[in-house]
């Protein structure tokens, strides 16, 4: 007896502990892009390469699980939707870190739940619970005090980094509700469709900026930057895929949310970034409004 519930225990804590590690790496993953963005290696053109390793990878690791005719059966349109909002959720969220302040960046990108409630009410016609109002009202006041310019009145972002968290975030949040709605596709599909996305986006926008990155001068520590990453994006995403399959949602809110932890002790060791008074309230409710988010998942 007691054997099967020290067995039942490691089961229970092989799930969080993914996603805690998971939670670790994103909190850390914004630093080698910057080393590679100084190393002249753009973000958009980083981000193409390091999720095209993850895409073969998986290719590899899930070619007993993908078929043709189930991919394109169903609902395929959710498959491109889910590639092209997972394309811009990744690339976003790599520049606004690297071109932004991180944790101004992180707080915007953790509006997400915010979204995801006006979308869920809006695509899937899930009811708003009180606990729903209150993620709305909390995650606005946290947004107006980052964002709100006493100078200015202005409530917009006020840089490209604050942009691209805000945008995301947003991007996420509809990642996530067409992820919920396409009940057709294995998990397997929807992730080679994210690193399809995500490669596809980055290689794209590459196109767009003023100078066309070259990878002709680029340093051989470059080059196993990129493959290691590639291979750490490959990797978190089966590990965080199987944490939020095995753990309720509201307890995996809560542990990824250990990023934010993660991510202000890199800024301050790693950069001469500060958070204002500001910065550290609005922060604070957005936060707020994830644990309450969590509470309306659980029930």
């Amino acid at each position: 007896m007691l054997t099967k519930q020290n067995n039942q225990n490691k089961q229970n804590l092989l799930p969080v502990t993914a996603l805690l590690g998971g939670a670790i790496i994103w909190g850390l993953l914004w630093y080698p892009y910057r080393v590679l963005e100084q190393a002249e290696i753009s973000g958009s053109i980083a981000t193409a390469i390091t999720y095209f390793i993850a895409l073969l990878l998986g290719l590899v690791w899930f070619r007993k699980d993908l078929r043709m005719s189930h991919i394109a059966g169903g609902e395929p349109h959710l498959l491109l939707g889910i590639a092209l909002f997972a394309g811009w959720t990744n690339l976003a969220y790599v520049l606004g870190v690297i071109h932004g302040e991180v944790m101004r960046v992180l707080l915007l990108f953790y509006l997400a739940p915010l979204w995801t409630i006006v979308f869920s009410r809006l695509l899937l016609k899930e009811k708003l619970s009180l606990h729903g109002y209150l993620v709305i009202v909390i995650s606005l006041a946290g947004a107006i005090i980052m964002l709100w310019e006493p100078e200015s009145g202005s409530l917009l972002p006020s840089s490209y980094g604050d942009w691209m968290g805000l945008s995301a975030g947003f991007m996420f949040a509809l990642l996530n509700v067409l992820s919920r709605k396409d009940q057709y596709h294995n998990v397997q599909s929807k992730s080679v469709a994210v690193w399809i996305g995500v490669a596809l986006t980055g290689f794209v926008y590459s196109m767009f900026l003023p100078d066309l990155p070259t990878l002709g001068g680029v340093s051989m520590d470059s080059y196993l930057l990129l493959l290691g990453l590639g291979v750490i994006v490959f990797v978190l995403s089966v590990v965080v895929q199987y944490g939020v399959t095995h753990v309720p949602a509201n307890r995996a809110i809560v542990i990824m949310l250990f990023e934010l932890v993660v991510a202000a002790v890199a800024a301050y060791f790693l950069t001469d970034e500060a958070m204002t008074l500001r910065n550290w309230v609005g922060g604070a409710l957005i936060v707020s409004a994830s644990l309450f988010s969590a509470r309306m998942n659980r029930e």
